[in-house]
């Protein structure tokens, strides 16, 4: 056979029976004696023959596929990616992936997805109109992981963010910090509830006149370049966007000859596999991401399966997580920063 792929008339020739007896030992059914079944399937194991469970779904009308759009460039959509793929194969559901690049779009990446006779969409922190996805929620079941989209045709399934930056605020002020700054995510899905976080947290705590937030982005070229008008004066304390960007702050303040926490305490958002790195030790928010790609996956096939949904919006609440970039603030920061003689260290 070579290089081609076992088919059932291989096996069929091989165990020297019809290729419906091989159908009826390959799908379970009745109809085989145990010693026929025992050698249809050695032959096909000896040969390598394997079902394509994917030819016999689409002949009854099934994929069992469940499309992903995410982004390359963020960390943490490929923690959601994993979760994902363990929730749909203990529903014996697949997943097939469309990412979004720099040089290609979502509206790109859906429309792959779109011909490849998915069941659902489930779409990661989307860019796209909200008229956009509620068209595609005509077509197929829409599930939104990380963005609040207000259609009644499409599912959230999506972290408290301004819960998440008031844990955040929280955090610093019970160490000791009130200058603290916010650098926001730009135009990335939850910047709006982050920041709005941060302000409520700061009001709260009588901390209005320091509320101060620069704009960012979710990389970590968007934390250098926002956290650069800070220098060489910082605040005490920064909480920054995503833990991606907070790479970049924690990259520049360091190459600024600043400390990280002794002069300056940075918190990311996501608790990201970047953040648990040993040489980050990054204090950050984290999402519940077993939560979160559990309920996404659920509500997919209940949408699939036409079962009634009786909440359209699944918000999960995040937690903080406290690790080596947070400390009380330097007693004067200014003087903390200058080794002997008044030298810079």
């Amino acid at each position: 056979m070579g290089n081609r792929r076992p088919t059932l008339a291989d096996v069929a020739a091989e165990a020297g029976v019809s290729v419906a007896l091989v159908s009826i030992v390959m799908r379970g059914a009745p109809g085989a004696s145990a010693a026929t079944r025992e050698r249809v399937l050695e032959v096909a194991d000896r040969i390598g023959y394997r079902p394509d469970s994917r030819a016999r779904l689409l002949r009854s009308g099934r994929s069992r596929l469940l499309g992903v759009v995410f982004g390359v460039q963020h960390a943490f959509h490929g923690d959601l990616l994993t979760g994902l793929y363990d929730a749909a194969a203990r529903h014996d559901y697949e997943l097939t992936l469309s990412a979004v690049t720099p040089l290609r779009d979502e509206r790109t990446a859906i429309a792959g997805l779109l011909q490849d006779r998915c069941e659902a969409l489930l779409v990661i922190g989307p860019q796209s109109p909200t008229s956009a996805l509620a068209a595609i929620a005509a077509q197929m079941p829409v599930v939104a992981l990380g963005r609040d989209v207000r259609h009644h045709a499409v599912d959230v399934v999506r972290n408290a963010d301004c819960q998440g930056l008031h844990q955040a605020v929280e955090h610093l002020v019970s160490l000791g910090h009130r200058t603290i700054v916010h650098l926001d995510g730009g135009r990335t899905p939850g910047t709006a509830e982050r920041r709005r976080g941060y302000r409520d947290a700061m009001r709260e705590h009588g901390l209005e006149a320091e509320i101060r937030v620069l704009p960012g982005g979710p990389t970590g070229e968007d934390g250098a370049a926002a956290v650069a008008p800070l220098l060489p004066d910082p605040p005490t304390a920064i909480t920054v966007f995503n833990d991606l960007a907070a790479t970049g702050v924690l990259d520049t303040l360091r190459r600024a000859g600043l400390s990280v926490p002794g002069d300056v305490s940075v918190v990311g958002y996501d608790d990201s596999r970047l953040a648990r790195l040993t040489y980050l030790d990054l204090t950050t928010i984290a999402q519940d991401t077993e939560a979160m790609t559990t309920q996404a996956i659920q509500r997919a096939i209940t949408r699939i399966e036409g079962a009634p949904v009786l909440q359209r919006e699944v918000v999960t609440p995040p937690h903080l997580v406290v690790r080596g970039t947070t400390a009380p603030p330097p007693r004067n920061a200014a003087l903390a920063r200058l080794g002997p003689g008044g030298v810079t260290g």
